[in-house]
């Protein structure tokens, strides 16, 4: 099947019991067992079938099997949100004494567990400009496990070339773990360009109603295996069954709400461009974005975020979000409506402001998730804010 058609049939269950057409919410920690004899054989993997929710339920197996699909994976894992992704992952692939090379601009919260709780673990990070290869072979070494980018970079806007890091990595023997959160499996399949694990924070765009936390690792099944098997299982970070219904219904309409974010970004990412009181517009659409090259190459469509820079700086970024009406003042992305946020002080607040500053995340810079409202709209709301600064 192709993309959309996929989107909504795989890992589809229909209820052969009362007839149910759309796969229903199995809300239950526990299943019953025909006998003794069953509950021995499924806790012990000789017979397929659910126990309990923790360690797998119907709905969970739903989205699984159709993220596997999109993603063109061998697997695919649900978890309570995205950190929960990223955390599994990571202590699935790593042991004390391992080390991981990540790009310098990420999620506040990954930065977090990187450079605060993996090092407690044994575990170190080296943070480079992913975007040059050279600065990736030059953090290399023997013990070096995983690469760890995000690409499009939150909230910078970087892009960073997936397959010459795989390359990079393979040539090691590491793996490339690549959180596809701002572009989803519709715009960019990084295991198609050689990574090895894919995550999500299918809170965002997945999901795409802002109503739901959740997470998603997509991956081959001699490494998800062990995710699920001991990490997820033994530190307990899933989702629930209503949470990953929702996610389900949400990724059917993935394809065509994407087309529309994309649509909406590249009018507002031009109008910002040709606005006075605008420094700088972080957009891979852009023909001035210096990877706007490799984001042609790897990407479908470009997304809908927007980073930008006001000339008047923080006091101007300030004005500008305590004035829009239509667009919402709030942190996350991916949703249906126009969000608007500062990283240095919200979303990335977590990181140290001279590493911060390093990675490109200046206190002036904004981050925009344009949504699929009608694009004037939009427009008008930032235009009759920017007339306040």
């Amino acid at each position: 099947m192709k993309f959309n058609s996929a989107a909504i049939h795989a890992g589809k269950k229909h209820d052969h019991t009362f007839g149910a057409h759309v796969t229903p919410i199995y809300q239950t920690s526990s299943f019953v067992f025909d006998d003794a004899a069953q509950g021995g054989r499924r806790f012990s993997g000789q017979e397929p079938g659910y126990v309990y929710t923790r360690l797998g339920n119907p709905n969970t197996t739903e989205l699984e099997a159709k993220m596997a699909t999109l993603e063109n994976g061998e697997d695919g894992i649900s978890t309570g949100s995205g950190m929960a992704a990223i955390s599994t992952t990571l202590l699935a692939m790593l042991k004390q004494g391992d080390h991981i090379v990540a790009h310098k601009s990420i999620y506040g919260c990954t930065f977090g567990l990187l450079s605060e709780m993996l090092p407690e673990l044994g575990i170190d990070t080296t943070f480079v400009d992913a975007v040059k290869i050279d600065s990736v072979l030059g953090a290399m070494r023997a013990n070096t496990k995983i690469i760890y980018i995000e690409t499009p970079a939150n909230p910078t806007m970087e892009i960073i070339d997936i397959k010459e890091v795989a390359r990079v990595a393979h040539q090691f023997g590491a793996y490339l773990v690549v959180d596809n959160t701002f572009m989803t499996p519709y715009l960019q399949r990084p295991l198609e360009l050689g990574a090895d694990v894919v995550v999500h924070s299918a809170t965002k765009y997945l999901g795409g109603h802002g109503d739901l936390v959740a997470g998603v690792i997509v991956g081959p099944k001699h490494l998800t295996t062990s995710m699920r098997k001991k990490y997820l299982k033994d530190l307990g970070g899933i989702p629930s069954p209503f949470d990953t219904w929702l996610l389900a219904r949400g990724i059917k309409t993935l394809g065509i709400r994407m087309e529309k974010h994309c649509e909406n970004a590249i009018q507002v990412a031009r109008y910002l461009e040709g606005n006075s009181k605008i420094a700088k517009v972080y957009y891979p659409g852009l023909q001035s974005h210096p990877q706007h090259e490799i984001a042609k190459k790897q990407m479908k469509g470009f997304g809908g975020i927007i980073s930008f820079e006001l000339k008047g700086g923080l006091m101007a970024g300030q004005t500008l979000m305590n004035n829009v009406k239509m667009i919402s003042l709030a942190v996350s992305l991916g949703s249906v409506d126009s969000l608007i946020q500062h990283p240095a002080s919200m979303t990335h607040a977590v990181i140290p402001r001279d590493e911060r500053l390093r990675a490109g995340i200046t206190d002036g810079l904004v981050r925009l998730s344009v949504g699929i409202e009608d694009i004037s709209d939009i427009i008008d709301d930032l235009e009759c804010a920017l007339a306040k600064i």
